[in-house]
Parts: structure tokens; C-alpha cells; sequence
């Protein structure tokens, strides 16, 4: 089989050696007579993975003490909700920055529980853009800050986060584990599965003991941090395989090194901009001081010549290559799992279009 290159923004590339141990495994898992997606999670079998998966995480992120890591369903756009519904009380004030699709979705459901303060709104920025943090003005007494640290459709990253007397919450899902963060500065963070830590159908949540307790309503037991918190993720069925997928990428992330991953996501990004840069025949759509590594967005003089860009990239066996459709373009999704020789491929056929146009 021949692999192509996926530059989706999500579901994205997992490593080979991840879908190659998943698939060994697949009708039969250690010798128990059943898939693991066929695995009661109150089996030792699944449990092992559940208990693996944790501990990784928090030695892959250095999570400290006081600090409960949880399996979600729901994605992130179920934790825009969840946020307010469990941390923010009536008479309180939630402070949001609004970067981008993404966090104008979070502002969106925010609003349905509470008082939100936009303190800062780049969302029509052109090109994309992060606030700079000496500008944020915060809400006295706010219940919390959220943050989107990547803005996966703009390619708008936060380079360094703000800091303030109220929780840090940030929206990690489009590049978390993908460079170094100290997680004692966050009271929240929140990610969907399925760019940088397995396929779709899980949320990571990892929030700080004192915000899992806070009670500010009576909420459904589901949609309560507490609930799952005090269960462990296990208060009902949790998404067994996704998490089986997460606890593999983790074991991966081990064995090549962090260190050596995240440099390399730094130079897989750095090769496609040099080329943005090189010439004016491509432009950039983020400002330069705020480029994510994780999705490079682009332009070419005319809408054609994107169109037939993209047109050529599908026969190179190059796939995902469009902009997001509320903003066109061109966007280049290169996550953790994605191999460099496919951006190093990217490359080489953007100098040849440039060429031959």
C-alpha cells in the first residue's frame, strides 16, 4: 500500500506504527479471545490501557500533582459548553479572546450560561493575528480566561500564553503535545482526539482539582467534571478504542522522544514558510509573529491558480490541500504524526508550480 499524504486538519495522519500495532491486535487482543473494542472497560485488559494512558500523559506533559486527566466524549465543541455550565455562576464574569472560528464558537455557547467579557477579537484580522498580552485587560474577579491556543482554520498561533489572577482555560486541539507547555500555568486544558492524539471520538481534559469542585448549578450528571473525575473516567462507557488509539500515539511520542518531536514539528513548519517567503508569488495569512506549526494557510495571486494548486496536489497523492471553505486558500495541516518527507514533497511542488506559472 502505498501512503498518501494527508494535510486534513483533522481526522489526521496517525503513525504507522501505531495502525500497524492497532491492526495486529485487531481481531484479538493479548490472547483473549476479542478485539479490544469488544473488551468490557471493567476488564483488566482495558483497564491496563486506561491506567497507561493517563500515566503517559502525565509524564509527557509533566502534569502535576492536583491535576485530574479525563476521557470525554463529546469532542471539544461539547467542552465549550461544559466550561461555563460547571465554572461559571450567575453573578460571575467569564473573560474570552477571540482569535478565530474556533474561539468564536466557544464565545457562542459561553453565552448561553453566563456573562462573557470578549476581552480582545481578532477574528477578522487580516492577516491572522494572536493579541499581544500587554494589551488584555481583564475582568476583576473573573471566573475564568479562555484561550484558543491554535486557531487550526486562520493558522493564528499563541506563541506565549497570558497570565492573570483567574484560571487559565485553553482550547488545545489543534496543537497539543506538540511543543512544550507548562501545565501548572493552566487551570484547564481541553483537546480533541483527533489531530495531534488519535482518531476522533474522545476529548482530553486535564483541569485542576479546586475547578472540579466548583459547583455554580445543578447540572446533568454527565455534563459534571466531578462526575467523571470521581469515576475516573469510568462512570459509563467510555470510547474504549479511541483511547486504546491515544494510549499507542503516547507510547509512540515516548519512544521517538518529545524533544525530538517537537523540533521537528518546528522544521517541518519552517521549510513550507521559507518558501511563503521566498518569493511573492505565495503570501502567508497569519501575521509572521503568530505562525502556527501545526497548519500553514496560504494564498496564490488568483483563485484559479489555487484551484488548479489544489487540482495537481490530488495527483501527487497529496490530499486536504484546500482552505478551510469560510475562508478559501490553501492550508497545509502538518501535525505531530505527519512525516517530514511529505512536507519536504509539498515544498519541492510548490517551487515547480511557482515555475511553471
Amino acid at each position: 500500500m502505498t501512503r498518501s499524504y494527508n494535510f486534513y486538519a483533522g481526522p489526521s495522519t496517525l503513525p504507522l506504527e501505531v495502525l500497524e500495532e492497532a491492526q495486529a491486535g485487531f481481531c484479538e487482543y493479548k490472547n483473549s479471545g476479542m478485539s479490544i473494542m469488544e473488551s468490557s472497560h471493567r476488564g483488566k485488559e482495558y483497564d491496563a490501557i486506561h491506567e497507561e494512558a493517563i500515566a503517559n500523559y502525565k509524564e509527557l506533559m509533566g502534569i502535576p500533582e492536583g491535576y485530574s486527566v479525563l476521557f470525554l466524549q463529546g469532542g471539544a465543541s461539547t467542552q465549550f459548553a461544559m466550561i461555563p455550565m460547571n465554572l461559571l455562576g450567575q453573578d460571575q464574569t467569564a473573560d474570552y479572546v477571540n482569535t478565530g472560528a474556533w474561539a468564536s464558537k466557544a464565545v457562542k455557547e459561553a453565552k448561553l450560561f453566563g456573562n462573557i467579557n470578549v476581552i480582545a477579537d481578532t477574528e477578522k484580522s487580516a492577516p491572522a493575528t494572536i493579541p499581544a498580552i500587554d494589551t488584555l485587560e481583564y475582568t476583576n474577579g473573573a471566573a475564568y480566561l479562555h484561550v484558543t491556543s491554535n486557531e487550526t482554520i486562520s493558522g493564528a498561533q499563541w506563541k506565549q500564553f497570558p497570565k492573570c489572577d483567574a484560571p487559565l482555560i485553553a482550547d488545545m486541539s489543534s496543537d497539543i503535545l506538540s511543543r512544550e507547555v507548562n501545565v501548572a500555568d493552566f487551570g484547564m486544558i481541553y483537546a480533541g482526539a483527533q489531530k495531534n492524539l488519535g482518531p476522533a471520538g474522545c476529548a482530553l481534559v486535564i483541569i485542576r482539582d479546586d475547578l472540579v469542585e466548583k459547583v455554580v448549578r445543578v447540572n446533568p450528571t454527565m455534563f459534571q467534571y466531578k462526575t467523571h473525575a470521581s469515576k475516573n473516567s469510568l462512570y459509563n462507557t467510555p470510547p474504549s478504542f479511541t483511547i486504546y488509539m491515544m494510549c499507542l500515539v503516547t507510547r509512540w511520542i515516548k519512544e521517538i522522544g518529545k524533544e525530538n518531536l517537537f523540533a521537528q514539528n518546528v522544521r517541518k513548519a519552517k521549510k513550507i514558510y521559507d518558501v511563503i517567503d521566498a518569493t511573492d508569488f505565495f503570501t502567508g495569512c497569519a501575521d509572521k509573529a503568530c505562525r502556527s506549526d501545526m497548519n500553514v494557510t496560504f494564498n496564490l495571486p488568483t483563485a484559479e491558480l489555487e484551484a488548479k494548486f489544489f487540482e495537481e496536489s490530488v495527483k501527487l497523492n497529496t490530499w486536504g490541500l484546500k482552505g478551510h471553505r469560510s475562508v478559501g486558500g490553501l492550508r497545509a495541516s502538518i501535525y505531530n504524526a505527519f512525516p517530514e518527507e511529505g512536507v519536504d514533497k509539498l515544498v519541492d511542488f510548490m517551487k515547480d508550480f511557482e515555475k511553471r506559472s
